[in-house]
This record gives C-alpha cells, sequence and structure tokens, in this order.
C-alpha cells in the first residue's frame, strides 16, 4: 500500500462521475474551504465548473489517485486550470489510509461583456450523473445548493451533445436534472 506521498486530487464536476475517466482508486470526500462556481470566460466558448476559495464551505466529490503519480495527462484532461494542495484538515476521504490530495481551480478570468457562455446541458448531465451515483439524490441536490453561478443561461445541447464526455442518462436522471434547473429559476436555451 502506498503512503502520504501518494498523488491524489479532488474531484467536483464530470470527475466525479466515473464513466468519464479510469482513476481506479477513488474514493468518496469532502473538501472544507473551498466553493464550486460556473465560470463565463473569454478563454472557452461555454461556461465551466471551477472550484474557488469559500472559508468554512464544505463540497462533496471524489478523491482519486493519480496512477504512477504522473499529473501530466490530468493536467492534459484539466488545461487551464491550476492544482492546488488542500489543506490536510480540510479533507475527508474513504481512502482508510492518510493521503495528501490537490484540487483544481481557474484563475480568475473575465467573460466578454454581452456575450454570454452558457451551461452546456450535456457537461451538467454528466456531473449530476456522477453525483446521483455516488451521493443520491441529497448529495446531487446538495451539488446544485453549493454551486454558484447558476444565473449562467443553460444551453440544452441533448440532442446534439457539445461536450466530448457526455453521457446517456436514464429518464429518471433527466427529470432530476430538468426539475432542480426549474426550482432555480435558471434560463434554458433551446439549440
Amino acid at each position: 500500500m502506498a503512503g502520504m506521498g501518494d498523488a491524489f486530487f479532488f474531484g467536483y464536476g464530470s470527475l466525479v462521475n466515473r464513466t468519464t475517466h479510469g482513476y481506479d482508486e477513488a474514493y468518496r470526500a469532502r473538501v472544507t474551504g473551498w466553493g464550486r462556481i460556473w465560470m463565463q470566460t473569454d478563454l472557452r466558448e461555454a461556461a465551466y465548473l471551477t472550484a474557488t476559495p469559500a472559508p468554512g464551505v464544505e463540497i462533496e466529490g471524489l478523491v482519486a489517485g493519480v496512477p504512477g503519480g504522473d499529473w501530466a495527462a490530468l493536467d492534459e484532461r484539466e488545461q487551464g486550470y491550476l492544482r492546488h494542495a488542500i489543506d490536510g484538515g480540510g479533507l475527508v476521504h474513504e481512502a482508510g489510509r492518510p493521503i495528501a490530495a490537490q484540487i483544481y481551480a481557474v484563475p480568475h478570468h473575465r467573460a466578454v461583456p454581452g456575450q454570454a457562455r452558457p451551461i452546456l446541458l450535456s457537461y451538467l448531465d454528466v456531473v449530476v450523473q456522477g453525483y446521483l451515483r455516488e451521493f443520491g439524490e441529497q448529495g446531487a441536490r446538495g451539488f446544485f445548493a453549493t454551486t454558484g453561478g447558476w444565473d449562467t443561461p443553460v444551453l440544452d445541447d441533448r440532442a446534439a451533445p457539445r461536450y466530448p464526455r457526455h453521457r446517456d442518462l436514464s429518464r429518471a436522471e433527466r427529470a432530476f436534472v430538468d426539475a432542480e434547473l426549474a426550482a432555480l429559476g435558471t434560463t434554458i436555451l433551446r439549440v
């Protein structure tokens, strides 16, 4: 078994959906001191999730081992994000041994004024499917409650998904996502 020097990362978005990656050593976890927001930036065509320092806030996700401690492939997947060490006291996990982990967060960039960068529904679906499978409906509702930026419009691209790691959702999973967005009053844009 590996020790405290193992390379782990905390996933709080699409990485919670185990079908989007091959990180076999993954455990449910919570991190304190970080929040999650939808960011609109002039660097991308669509909004995306990022972690942001948030004292006292707690979010759920997965902590996963980086195979061989090689961050290169994960850094490539998370291009544009920077890694930050998670304070040892801020991480609770089910690994069954002490580990050290890092979290990816994006430096704040400004969006082009007047040009909304919508949330892709195909991306949101992947994230929520992961939370439903890992944490049940209560955990998935927690994702919505602990994520900021819901004033960002959502582009319904389910018929022709733009998110490269999109997944098919069950009827119940789609209904759950749709109900949560309706409860938030989120604007849905049709393709």
